[in-house]
């Protein structure tokens, strides 16, 4: 049975001493769902090797879960809003959980895939219900700036720890491993919810039409991404997906606009600042989904790292997160948004160009690792205050949908991103040397030295020419935020809640 929303303010549903506990379930539950979107592709070569995966079979271990995670997100949100928010980040968790270990015995491409598809379910209940826990749990101000830092930095490091940790575990153990070390953490966390608290649930019924057209609108615009970066942008199939995808979504949005129940209530988009956090978030996210592609290429194919080095090299990267978001919680109370997020946008857009300037015999100690190191403190420093911004002031009613359309905005900006600088970045090796891709794995084969020399000078020239396509994305980003974005501090004061 539903109840009424309450006016309460957020965070008076958890004792104190129990804050410490939930943060910790909640952050390790964001980092298990956002390392899943990378931890793979470092064991790609070793699941292609033992399960003779074709090369576009093998695409879809990676498209399967963007798919999955970004097409049902808005539905997961709103889920927790309307089922509970503690209950349905239980079933995402025991989802993803039971998806992981499937994965991990799949005795073929097709069970794999379908494991990667359900391990998308889970991440797509899951990761929404933690950020509205947040909201709902930690009392604005120093509170809730600390909890979303430690959020953020889940975020934004996951990733990284994803590519070390797959690496890791393909060398030295098996690539099943990257799918059942999931396990433990999972059953961990369900134990661990104990400590959430269970929270009101929102009087309402789900929006069935919206749910429908919502979701498969935004798995038909991700699934456009993902094949106009790999098939070419004037596929018939791209074209329709497209098509589909508009087609849906503005059908989507007559449907929230006339129902009493939207999925997506459009007043969450009237706020300028929300809008301006959500839209700077697809910004980051495709610079960023990117960077963590082009630098893994970059450096197994031109530095010719094994996958455990080249996850280690993303250290720097991890340690620029954690710093420049522990320093933003803290600063977060006395800025405003923009005052934080432009100039890390503008930090991040300057390492991103410096990326842009590798070449071939590039040194680690004094460009790889410096360049890194400033594009995540830039990123970093603008993960918090987008992250504040998409749910600061939000009713109790649509914490969990705000939350969700933040996560939609990362995803899909990830697909965006690295389909489209893909795109850029072939072009401009080809340019360099036809079929420069082809010409590598050419070399290496045959030995043949000149070839090789030719091949990554073209494959590099391709991978500088994304950097530079990446900093002039977080150029606009800044304009976006420092146009957009006028939200004062995250103080504790709170603003008047309502039901509706």
């Amino acid at each position: 049975m539903t109840t009424s929303p309450t006016v309460r303010a957020p965070g008076e549903t958890a004792a104190p001493r129990h804050l410490g506990l939930a943060l910790v379930v909640i952050a390790t539950a964001q980092l298990m769902v956002i390392l899943d979107s990378t931890i793979t592709n470092i064991a790609l070569p070793s699941i292609q090797a033992d399960l003779g995966i074709s090369a576009s079979g093998l695409a879809w271990i990676v498209n399967s879960y963007v798919l999955a995670f970004g097409g049902l997100l808005l539905l997961g949100g709103r889920s927790g809003d309307l089922f509970g928010r503690r209950r349905m980040f239980r079933v995402g968790i025991v989802v993803f959980t039971v998806a992981s270990l499937l994965g991990g015995f799949a005795p073929n491409a097709a069970l794999l895939i379908a494991a990667r598809i359900l391990q998308g379910v889970g991440a797509a209940i899951a990761a929404p219900t933690a950020l509205a826990l947040i909201a709902t749990t930690f009392p604005e101000g120093a509170p809730r700036n600390k909890a979303m830092g430690v959020y953020a930095a889940m975020s934004g490091i996951g990733s990284t720890i994803g590519l070390l940790l797959g690496g890791v575990l393909t060398d030295y153990l098996d690539w099943r491993w990257i799918f059942f070390v999931n396990v433990p953490i999972g059953a961990a966390l369900l134990v661990g919810t104990a400590v959430l608290p269970a929270g009101d649930r929102v009087r309402g019924r789900l929006d069935v039409p919206g749910a429908v057209t919502g979701t498969l609108g935004l798995v038909a615009l991700v699934y456009g991404i993902t094949r106009g970066g790999e098939d070419g942008w004037t596929d018939s199939m791209t074209l329709s997906l497209f098509a589909a995808a508009i087609a849906l979504l503005a059908l989507f949005v007559t449907i929230q606009i006339r129902s009493d129940h939207p999925m997506l209530p459009l007043r969450l988009l009237k706020d300028r600042n929300r809008s301006g956090s959500y839209t700077a978030m697809l910004i980051i996210g495709a610079a960023m989904f990117a960077t963590f592609y082009f630098l893994s290429l970059y450096m197994q194919q031109v530095l010719e790292y094994s996958p455990v080095r080249t996850g280690l090299a993303y250290l720097p990267f991890s340690f620029g997160m954690a710093l420049a978001t522990g320093v933003g919680s803290k600063l977060a109370g006395r800025l405003p948004a923009r005052m934080l997020a432009g100039p890390g946008l503008i930090v991040a857009a300057i390492g991103m160009a410096w990326l842009a300037m590798l070449e071939p015999g590039s040194s680690y100690l004094t460009h790889l690792m410096p360049a890194m190191f400033v594009t995540a403190i830039g990123l970093g420093s603008s993960f918090l205050p987008m992250t504040l911004g998409a749910v600061s002031g939000v009713t109790h009613t649509d914490a969990g949908i705000a939350s969700a359309l933040l996560s939609t905005a990362q995803q899909i900006g990830g697909a965006m991103g690295l389909a489209i600088l893909s795109t850029l970045a072939t072009a401009t090796a080809n340019d360099s040397l036809p079929d420069a891709d082809q010409a590598y794995f050419q070399a290496r084969t045959t030995g043949d030295g000149s070839l090789l020399e030719r091949a990554t000078e073209a494959l590099t020239s391709g991978f500088t020419a994304a950097f530079a396509g990446a900093a002039v994305l977080l150029v606009v980003g800044v304009i976006v935020t420092v146009t957009a974005i006028d939200a004062r501090a995250a103080t504790g004061e709170k603003p008047p809640v309502h039901a509706g």
